[in-house]
């Protein structure tokens, strides 16, 4: 079983994306990435937004908050399922661990979080985030959120993304840069390394990509998130976020 297929992974991700509680003070994750998303993005028109590794798609939701239509895309069918569902149907129950075999039932709706009417302009499909197909082209955002750490060929992926935004459209990257063998070969770093005794950091290496097509947009800024576990253990990390303009 792939590892974003499993119960416990699905609770934990509803859980980091819908839950009602922040944890040590950290506010929720997809929204407050949705709130920089916009912020970059400034008064260039919201037509259309792309969410790349979307996960269960509170992020997706979120844009279509302001856009007039968002697609989410994640490789995990179950995740794609459990945003689908809610999508459609308003609701969704999962289960989250306390300790051991102890849980209990948690139930989120987009009513009480008030993105029944965002809900209708989006769509969520499975596929894979690096090639997710000829059909999208022309967005105004695209949003890669914690995706860099799971791709197996992140430089492909930066040297093809600009195909995906029509001109001036925005890019926007989180990552904590954490390069997992698991999911990135070693050979496949963007960055992490020293070259010729200089390091080379992950930052570097979206530069190197971009820049061809890019232009910056502001500076890079710390987006932390907390990820519960159990009621006792919890993931507490500090992404990265950068934003690209397509030229």
């Amino acid at each position: 079983m792939s590892y974003y297929e499993s119960d416990e992974q699905l609770g934990q991700y509803m859980a980091f994306h819908y839950g009602d509680t922040e944890y040590f003070g950290v506010p929720n994750y997809p929204v407050a990435c949705v709130e920089r998303c916009l912020a970059r993005h400034g008064e260039r028109p919201r037509r259309r937004a792309l969410d790349l590794g979307c996960a269960v798609g509170r992020s997706t939701l979120e844009l279509a908050r302001s856009f007039d239509d968002v697609v989410g895309i994640d490789l995990s069918r179950r995740f794609i399922d459990s945003a689908e569902q809610l999508r459609r149907t308003g609701a969704f129950s999962y289960w989250v661990r306390d300790e051991g075999d102890l849980g209990r039932e948690q139930r989120v709706t987009l009513a009480a979080l008030d993105l029944s009417g965002a809900a209708r302009r989006t769509r969520f499909e499975v596929g894979d985030a690096q090639a997710p197909g000829p059909s999208h082209t022309g967005y105004d955002l695209v949003f890669a959120g914690n995706l860099l750490d799971r791709l197996p060929r992140p430089a492909d992926f930066l040297e093809h993304v600009h195909e995906r935004l029509l001109p001036g459209g925005v890019l926007v990257l989180t990552s904590p840069y954490t390069l997992l063998p698991d999911f990135t070969p070693r050979g496949e770093w963007i960055g992490g390394y020293e070259d010729n005794g200089q390091a080379v950091t992950v930052r570097d290496g979206l530069s190197h990509h971009l820049s061809r097509r890019f232009r910056p947009l502001g500076e890079p800024e710390d987006v932390p998130f907390v990820i519960r576990e159990t009621r006792r253990k919890f993931q507490h990390t500090v992404a990265e976020l950068t934003a690209w303009e397509c030229c």
